[in-house]
């Protein structure tokens, strides 16, 4: 019994935003963006449009490659850190826009690896036969974290000047918001009951608190109340990070959950078709790269496409590989991620 990907889709936020849109409002350029993140653009959505919304979008494509309708899917599992409300979660939400039956919606929480543990719990819930036809999204909206003042001309909608003070502000959080995209990826999964050689094999997932606060937004229910113009005035609904810390995090965990992985499965490195790493850093995966000793044709970057996009960062590498014929029938990947928490995951799929 194996859980199978039967379809997979993508989208992005309306507007394209090369990395020269942020020379606009603050102190930053091209050349710095690329040298420390190898990102050239990313995509911010609409006024008006959520995360949900792209997870709708993304799997109304994920179910026509499926060739599923609304009535075969039975149960939503949906990753994010950026759902369209602290409550409820996007899942029943997106049911509902879907026109999906009253079915079960969970929503999965672990940032930057919501996808791969996102990926464990479905495929737990096809095996225990809970779920026959299951629609995993991975989505995102970053851009509302950005404490831009000028959000027309970051969409090219205007070509206004901010005042010393607005570029100041914008410059204070360049590390970090120069980096993200807004997008949604899906899959559809289903279990297939005498499949023996494709679909999901196997997981490796762990979790370290201990130095969560080096990458996290300070605001939320540890206060009281959880949002202040106090809050707001030290950019405590930003997310804080310590860029040095998650670098070696990433370049340390990332090699050693794949090394153990495959030590499982009596697989080497060269056995493994495809890398698809999470798109945090164009540099973290470089070096993990070296580290593992992968190939260049073995894997997979499109960062510089469309920033860190979270929880959909993995799908839309993934559906990209398979749309373009990268990824071939029978091929064995292995999709590799760290995220804030701190999470840190590895998945085998025989696609």
């Amino acid at each position: 019994m194996r859980s199978v990907v039967k379809g997979s889709g993508f989208v992005v936020g309306e507007h394209l935003v090369p990395n020269a849109r942020f020379e606009k409002i603050m102190d930053t350029s091209d050349q710095w963006i690329r040298e420390r993140s190898g990102i050239e653009q990313r995509y911010f959505v609409a006024d008006g449009t959520s995360t949900s919304d792209l997870g709708a979008r993304a799997s109304k494509i994920a179910m026509e490659q499926a060739g599923v309708g609304p009535q075969d899917i039975d149960y939503v599992v949906f990753a994010t850190m950026t759902p369209d409300h602290y409550f409820p979660g996007c899942g029943s939400i997106m049911q509902s826009k879907l026109g999906l039956r009253n079915i079960p919606a969970l929503d999965i929480r672990q940032q930057c690896t919501g996808f791969v543990y996102a990926l464990q719990v479905s495929d737990a819930l096809l095996k225990s036969k809970v779920a026959k036809t299951l629609l995993l999204v991975g989505a995102e909206t970053h851009s509302p974290f950005m404490p831009f003042s000028d959000w027309p001309t970051i969409l090219g909608l205007a070509d206004n000047e901010p005042t010393p003070e607005q570029r100041a502000l914008h410059t204070s959080v360049r590390d970090r918001a120069v980096l993200f995209g807004d997008a949604g990826g899906a899959i559809v999964l289903q279990r297939e009951d005498d499949e023996t050689e494709r679909g999901l094999i196997d997981f490796e997932l762990h979790a370290d608190g201990t130095g969560y606060n080096k990458l996290y937004v300070p605001s939320g229910m540890a206060h009281r109340p959880y949002v202040s113009p106090e809050i707001i005035n030290r950019l405590d609904h930003v997310p804080h990070m310590d860029g040095k810390f998650v670098f070696r995090m990433a370049v340390t965990k990332m090699p050693e959950v794949v090394r153990s992985l495959l030590a499982r499965h009596n697989l080497t490195i060269d056995q493994i078709d495809h890398f698809i790493f999470h798109q945090a850093n164009l540099r973290i995966n470089e070096a993990v790269q070296v580290s593992l000793g992968i190939k260049p044709e073995r894997i997979y970057n499109n960062i510089q496409k469309y920033g860190n996009t979270t929880a959909a960062t993995i799908p839309i590498a993934y559906d990209e590989c398979r749309r373009s014929g990268r990824i071939k029938r029978g091929d064995l990947l292995c999709f590799v991620g760290l995220g804030a928490g701190f999470h840190w995951v590895a998945a085998l799929l025989r696609d």
